[in-house]
């Protein structure tokens, strides 16, 4: 009996999730086939010149956005960002500094000290030896 290994494949939206790009701004020929692990691969090690151009000018998913503006991707909502930015959109948002985007930043600043202090505080309780139950 001889193993038959099939080649295992994707959609373009995942495809274009892991890759860190929005799907709709990806070349047609991406958006209309399907991406096996060796072709997403090879995408990632030496990615094509549109590739390298969208993820250096955009238009970016919300992750990347959110990313990129320091918050979180409910935070986006929030603020009423729904569609994908550019790189220069994000830059403008960034030099304008909006009210909603400084509540955001604070709010993802305390929640990231929220979750380094949990993490500690785990750490040192299984650190701990623990005590026999009287």
């Amino acid at each position: 009996m001889t193993s038959h290994q099939t080649t295992q494949t994707m959609k373009p939206a995942t495809a274009a999730k892991k890759l860190g790009v929005y799907l709709e701004a990806t070349p047609a020929e991406f958006q209309e086939g399907v991406v096996s692990r060796n072709e997403l691969s090879a995408l990632q090690t030496d990615p094509p010149e549109w590739l390298v151009e969208l993820r250096r000018n955009g238009p970016h998913p919300r992750p990347v956005v959110a990313a990129k503006l320091g918050i979180s991707i409910s935070g986006l909502a929030r603020g009423g960002v729904t569609d994908a930015l550019t790189t220069e959109q994000i830059d403008a948002l960034k030099q304008e500094s909006p009210d909603w985007l400084t509540r955001e930043r604070t709010t993802q600043a305390e929640v990231r000290k929220e979750t380094v202090r949990i993490k500690e505080k785990n750490a040192a309780r299984t650190d701990q030896p623990r005590q026999p139950r009287p």
